[in-house]
């Protein structure tokens, strides 16, 4: 049985590739909140904290054009829209936690989770693919923040 948290990203990564999806196919009427819901109907005796598969999922949505301008330098070679809607999802959801979940969860955690989800959900490369760009994104945006902020108290 899954870790109540990692339950709580499959959720989250499920209800996430959902609503992306029927909004490609100019669905108009998708409501994330009611994608979240029934998802978490489908786990709810699991999930014990729902509050944390809420606030993912908005925290992802919210903050999505930041996310994929941060995420798009890592992986030069494969613009955004290129990318694998499963692996722009948990890279996405990887990115989130490491830039504002970070004094909740260790970046080793969140990484781990994500090339978890890959392996699970993702083809034959994307765990490789996520590890690789979320390392790159902890050390050139976390890492670099925590030195700069360092050496300004300083």
């Amino acid at each position: 049985m899954a870790s109540n948290r990692h339950l709580g990203r499959i959720v989250t990564l499920q209800s996430l590739y959902e609503y992306e999806f029927r909004l490609q196919s100019q669905d108009s009427h998708v409501d994330l909140e009611e994608v979240l819901s029934r998802n978490i109907e489908r786990y709810k005796e699991s999930i014990e904290d729902k509050d944390f598969v809420r606030s993912l999922a908005a925290g992802v949505l919210e903050h999505q054009d930041n996310l994929d301008e941060k995420l798009q330098p890592m992986a030069p070679g494969w613009p955004l829209d290129q990318i694998a809607r499963i692996d722009r999802n948990i890279l996405r959801m990887g990115l989130y936690e490491l830039l504002y979940k970070g004094d909740s969860v260790p970046p080793k955690v969140v990484i781990n989770e994500a090339v978890e989800l890959a392996k699970a959900f993702g083809s034959d490369n994307s765990s490789k693919f996520i590890n690789g760009v979320l390392g790159t994104a902890y050390r050139t945006l976390v890492e670099a923040e925590d030195q700069a902020h360092a050496e300004a108290d300083n």
